[in-house]
């Protein structure tokens, strides 16, 4: 088990962590949150040993290895599969020891080989390459021809081959496009070992982790269950506590007014000295601060355009002489919603310069509104801000006869309120330049949005606020995005980039997510298939959902109870919150106490029931 005690940690006068204590238990799968410069990467330094913290301690069991991902990305001549199979330290010792070993030592490291699975593991980190994009014809390429992104995958591929006994995966998804996280997501809910997540991916802390551990000003505490328990707790939690700190406030007031009416009587002064007492030992309780919420404004177009504003028929895209997609007869409306799927390298970019305007027909006919206007938000796009200039510096840009009151407040919609307006885009986060410039790019209200990957940077609270943000809009939206909660959050249609073409996909991202974890053999991946496949495919879903009926009718039973028993709970406590109950009526008052300890123990039994039959669910 792993364990921190205590941990404090600070960077001149701010104090990152603050006597953080937790225990994670062996084989726990752990997704570590909180917002942006938290301390969870800190966190991560101090528990490999390679950050000297100003207290406490990290407790380690004997023997324990320790896995991350290297921050130098391979490049050297080795192939991809080389560098993966290098990655078990045991496993490439002894088969350099087998090569000159002989007799009883040889006997020993076969047997030692058959142990790890040694014979087995090249077909392991073929598989492990191939589910973060990798086909054999790359896995035999030497990591020097790929660019750092795909070399960060070798990275992630190589650390998962190892499977230390504590994995630490620092968002893990950034350089994944979505099949690639999909993959991810069904690996880490199998891990074998203890594994630290962070992430600001809520499918993968959903999917894959069975605990969260929540870093916020300093502390850090962990809860059992995904991401959506977390926050249903953390809000339970806070409601409690305001509840408990209305009524210690109320005592104190209590308290202080009798000290100030009879401090001064002698005749009460015992009394007043006794409440003096009392009120200097009650601990203060504090109430449990909710961070501001992000800002992210897309401004809707003035006027909606007539439909389509953009049809292809048989339309070519490419550069000169290379085509990359061909055959596109698409269309899209005014207030579409698309979500883009498709390998990284298949032509996703390329289409979404095509249909933005910035990419001309190779060939066919494209018709685009002659009025659109489109907005294009791409991450390599930040480096166009300039570091030294402000949010509203470069608002102004965009307003440049406005006066200044004005800019100021087209600053603040975009999330840059007086307090951050004239700080350098140089000591901005990466998810505030992130906004800044996605608020840049939609400036003036666009006919259609296209998001290239809008969510690297960003936390979960700024992730919720962009999905607020595009359902809002009122215009047509192209998404490109390897996070899951994004595309089923806001897209209504499914495009499918592959095979040198677009097409749509007429199932949902648990239909792809199963075609994408069918692997190599998986069929065509278009969503058209032929009649017979197709029919087989609706007849597959039909007995997959009889056969899912009762566990989620089932699940749907435990969700009533536990509202049942959070709303008789909640009854209680406003009843207890009364700080005379026990005066009118100790019975009654010790009655709804020994109530109040049932239905809790009864809501946790009831959310173990949940876990234990969502997880059924999602096996099935």
């Amino acid at each position: 088990m792993l364990r921190v005690n205590d941990l404090t940690y600070r960077i001149g006068e701010r104090v990152i962590l603050d006597s953080a204590t937790f225990a994670i238990p062996d084989r726990a799968r752990v997704g570590l949150v909180g917002r942006n410069g938290a301390g969870k990467t800190t966190l991560f330094r101090a528990i490999l040993g390679d950050l000297p913290t100003d207290a406490g301690a990290v407790s380690i069991p004997k023997g324990m290895r320790i896995g991350a991902v290297a921050q130098e990305a391979p490049a050297g001549p080795e192939t991809l599969h080389e560098v993966v199979l290098a990655a078990d330290l045991e496993r490439a010792r002894l088969m350099r020891e087998a090569e000159d070993a002989d007799g009883l030592r040889r006997a020993e490291i076969e047997t030692r080989l058959v142990d790890i699975g040694a014979h087995s593991a090249p077909a392991r980190a073929a598989a492990i390459l191939h589910g973060l994009g990798f086909d054999a014809a790359a896995q035999a390429r030497p990591c020097s021809d790929f660019s750092g992104g795909w070399r960060m995958r070798v990275a992630l591929a190589a650390i998962l081959f190892s499977e230390p006994d504590l994995l630490l995966l620092d968002e893990p998804t950034n350089y994944l496009d979505i099949e690639g996280t999909l993959w991810l997501y069904d690996y880490l809910e199998k891990y074998p070992r203890t594994a630290i997540i962070i992430s600001h991916d809520r499918e993968l802390l959903d999917t894959s982790v069975d605990h969260i551990l929540h870093l916020d000003r300093g502390k850090l505490t962990i809860y059992r269950g995904g991401f959506t328990s977390f926050s249903r707790q953390l809000s339970e939690k806070r409601v409690l506590q305001a509840k408990a700190k209305a009524k210690q406030d109320a005592e104190r007031a209590h308290l202080q007014s009798f000290i100030d009416r009879f401090k001064a009587k002698a005749t009460k002064a015992r009394q007043a000295q006794s409440r003096m007492k009392r009120l200097a030992k009650m601990e203060p309780i504090a109430a449990l601060l909710e961070d501001e919420a992000p800002v992210i404004h897309l401004p809707s177009p003035d006027k909606p355009l007539s439909p389509p504003i953009v049809a292809m028929e048989r339309v070519s895209a490419g550069y000169g002489e290379r085509v990359v997609l061909s055959g596109l007869n698409l269309s899209l409306a005014p207030d579409d919603r698309v979500a883009l799927l498709g390998a990284n390298g298949n032509g996703k970019s390329t289409f979404c310069k095509l249909i933005g305007g910035r990419l001309p027909p190779l060939a066919g006919e494209l018709k685009r509104s002659s009025k659109m206007e489109v907005a294009y938000f791409a991450q390599h796009q930040l480096d166009e801000l300039r570091p030294s200039e402000s949010a509203v510096a470069h608002v102004r840009d965009r307003m440049p006869d406005a006066p200044e009151a004005k800019v100021r407040s087209a600053a603040a919609r975009l999330g840059f309120p007086a307090s951050k307006a004239d700080t350098p885009v140089s000591q901005l986060s990466g998810g505030e330049k992130a906004r800044l410039l996605m608020g840049l790019a939609a400036f003036d209200g666009p006919h259609l949005l296209i998001l290239d990957e809008p969510t690297n940077h960003l936390d979960i609270e700024s992730r919720q606020a962009l999905v607020e943000a595009i359902n809002d809009y009122e215009g047509a939206v192209i998404l490109v995005s390897h996070d899951r909660f994004l595309i089923e959050a806001c897209a209504d249609r499914l495009w499918i980039v592959g095979n040198g073409s677009v097409k749509t996909f007429d199932g949902d991202m648990d239909d792809y997510r199963r075609l994408v974890l069918a692997g190599p053999e998986r069929a065509d991946t278009s969503g058209e298939g032929t009649g017979g496949q197709k029919a087989e495919a609706r007849r597959s879903a039909v007995e997959r959902r009889a056969a899912l009926a009762p566990l989620k009718k089932r699940l749907e039973a435990i969700e009533a109870r536990m509202a049942k028993l959070s709303g008789a709970i909640e009854k209680i406590d406003a009843a207890l919150a009364d700080g005379t109950a026990f005066l009118k009526d100790a019975a009654k008052a010790g009655d709804l106490a020994r109530m109040r300890a049932e239905a809790a123990e009864a809501l946790a039994r009831a959310e173990e029931e949940w876990l234990e039959v969502s997880g059924e669910i999602e096996a099935a």
